[in-house]
């Protein structure tokens, strides 16, 4: 009879062990997050090493570093560690007002102060116990969505920036530009002047992470002078007053961000193509029917953003 696969052999507890081993970089550490005695986890750690044939922690002086492989195991680790968390949170039949499920969604803090919102407050009225975790993405994130969706719910992200994964649309926005309420040189409307030869503050600036505005500006013949690159939309204001720069802020946006003070909205030279906010997440979630009923959540709170945004709200 052939031998087991090593799978089947396996302790999902050394997964548990592994991820405190990898975040704590410490046995001490280790035992105490997980309340396990040392020794406990010292022959937790003994059995890993014996699996994977590498030290996981190698001593360097009186502190543990980790090994090549224990750094490149970090983030396989704790993706399938909440992967694992979720099949086993599955149950057979699921009643929003009496879950405490918590849903995770990445996102830019531009989708967060909109739909993310929206869906908090749909779902206090709806499922008093279920809780949103709103997660700000990266570049780095982005780039490898098919396998971090794995083991969250989703991210909100406009289309052109993901392939190949179910989706939802959500709502639809534009894009304006803002300039310091001091800047005397733009007036009411940018010029192609004004964008060529002001500095600019970016967001996103990476090949997976850009704003559609701002690679339209490029297509346009217009090379920005870029002094800023932030990964945030609503900071971008404090990057503007006081100065010559431009940047691009969309439209559902612009009144939060004219609220902080010093800037000012200025319409833009050529008409942007217009965002389309959707909700993207992996195959493995669409028959969860808490899956199911959260994208439903978003749905409907996409219509509502559509709605403020057409009445200017």
């Amino acid at each position: 009879m052939p031998d087991a696969s090593p799978l089947s052999r396996l302790d999902l507890n050394l997964l548990v062990s592994l991820d405190a081993l990898l975040t704590e970089r410490s046995v001490t550490r280790a035992a105490e997050r997980l309340h396990l005695s040392q020794p406990a986890l010292s022959a937790s750690l003994s059995r890993l090493r014996l699996h994977f044939n590498d030290p996981i922690l190698a001593r360097r002086g009186n502190a543990y570093e980790l090994t090549p492989l224990a750094l490149r195991l970090i983030e396989h680790t704790s993706t399938t560690l909440e992967s694992a968390r979720r099949v086993f949170e599955s149950q057979a039949t699921w009643a929003p007002t009496e879950s405490v499920r918590e849903f995770s969604i990445y996102g830019s803090d531009y989708g967060f102060v909109t739909i993310g919102k929206v869906v908090s407050e749909l779902a206090a009225e709806r499922a008093p116990g279920v809780r949103f975790r709103f997660m700000l993405h990266n570049p780095t994130i982005v780039e490898d969505a098919s396998n971090r969706l794995r083991a969250v719910d989703g991210m909100v992200i406009p289309h052109g920036h993901l392939t190949d994964l179910p989706f939802a649309d959500l709502w639809h926005d534009s894009w304006t530009a803002i300039v310091a309420d001091a800047n005397e040189q733009v007036g009411d409307v940018l010029t192609m002047t004004d964008m060529d030869s002001s500095p600019w503050v970016m967001t996103f600036q990476s090949r997976s992470a850009y704003t559609s505005a701002a690679r339209q500006v490029q297509q346009l013949g217009v090379e920005p002078t870029i002094a800023v690159v932030v990964e945030s939309f609503l900071s971008m204001p404090h990057f503007i007053a006081g100065t010559n720069r431009i940047g691009l802020i969309q439209s559902a946006l612009a009144p939060l961000v004219l609220r902080s003070g010093g800037v000012r909205a200025v319409a833009l030279p050529f008409e942007a193509t217009p965002l389309v906010n959707a909700l993207w997440w992996h195959p493995a979630h669409s028959s969860d029917p808490e899956h199911t009923w959260m994208r439903a959540l978003f749905l409907e709170a996409g219509r509502i953003v559509e709605q403020g945004a057409h009445h200017g709200e």
